[in-house]
Formats: structure tokens, C-alpha cells, sequence
């Protein structure tokens, strides 16, 4: 059993489900970005707007793009922060960005970006709950064709767990 719980009464990201960490006002359906790092930065801001983290955060994320890119697969992006910029995170969170024209993404056209911020390591169990989705052809392109936040909530909803969850179950 892990004891490296950051508070108490605070269930880790790996027991909640990503619909959990995102508020209906994360979700842009209809983004338009110059490139990558305007993605970046506009992914960023939006979890500034929600409270998540500091303006340093998004320094973080841009650094992270730089060292490693953040492309999962699946015409999506998963920007998050450097270890330097743990401390930037107020609280865990994430943000859905849909870009219909999509964006060139190191020679990969993304359509969605999921800004993460998580304190700790908890960027590692979110990363887990958002590759159960992508694994999912469906529901990846689900994801990618959602025209309402209600069907973006739906798909990071719906029986996302990480293997440390269902091991925990």
C-alpha cells in the first residue's frame, strides 16, 4: 500500500476519474493555435484559468516539448510540466483543447491537446488513465470527434482506471 498520499482526506488522481479533475470550463472545442507551442501556451493558460497552477507552469510545459515530445498518438497531445515546475501546481487538474484544423506536432497533426497538471508523481497515474483511453480506437476517436464538453466528460468518465487502481480494488 502506498503512504506518499499528498493529504489525507485527498483521494490520489489514480482513484478518481479524469472527468473528476476536469471543470466544464477546461474544455475548448473549437481552439485555433499558429503551432505547437501556441498550443502549448493556450493549454497552459487554460489551467491558469482554472486555478490549477502558476504562470511558471507553462514555461514548464514548453521546456518539456523541448526536451521529449508530448504526442501520445492518436492525433494527441499530452503537454504537462518539468519536475522544476512541480511547485507551480496548486492543485491536479486537466484541460481538453480540441483543434478541428489541427496542429503540426513535430511532423503529427494533433487535434487535442490534454494539459495535465498534477502534484508529485501524480502526473504519472494520469498519464496511465489517459493511455486506458487512447489504447481504446473508439473511444480515442471519440475524444477527437467530441462536440460538447458533455461528450468529452463522457469519454474520460467511463471506467478509466490506471492498473494501480484496479490492483487497489
Amino acid at each position: 500500500m502506498r503512504t506518499d498520499s499528498p493529504m489525507p482526506n485527498d483521494p490520489r488522481p489514480e482513484q478518481r476519474p479524469l472527468s473528476a479533475l476536469l471543470a466544464e470550463s477546461s474544455i475548448i472545442l473549437d481552439a485555433r493555435a499558429t503551432g505547437r507551442d501556441d498550443a502549448i501556451r493556450q493549454a497552459g493558460s487554460a489551467l491558469v484559468a482554472a486555478g490549477a497552477v502558476d504562470g511558471d507552469y507553462v514555461e514548464g510545459m514548453l521546456e518539456r516539448e523541448r526536451s521529449v515530445s508530448t504526442y501520445v498518438g492518436e492525433g494527441i497531445a499530452v503537454p504537462h510540466g518539468t519536475r522544476s515546475t512541480n511547485e507551480a501546481v496548486l492543485e491536479d487538474a486537466i484541460v481538453v483543447l480540441r483543434f478541428p484544423d489541427g496542429v503540426d506536432w513535430r511532423d503529427e497533426t494533433v487535434t487535442v491537446v490534454v494539459g495535465l497538471a498534477a502534484r508529485g508523481m501524480g502526473h504519472i497515474a494520469l498519464l496511465a488513465q489517459l493511455a486506458a483511453v487512447l489504447l481504446e480506437p473508439a473511444r480515442a476517436e471519440a475524444l477527437r470527434s467530441a462536440t460538447t464538453p458533455a461528450d468529452v466528460l463522457a469519454v474520460l468518465g467511463t471506467d478509466v482506471t490506471s492498473p494501480a487502481a484496479s490492483a487497489q480494488s
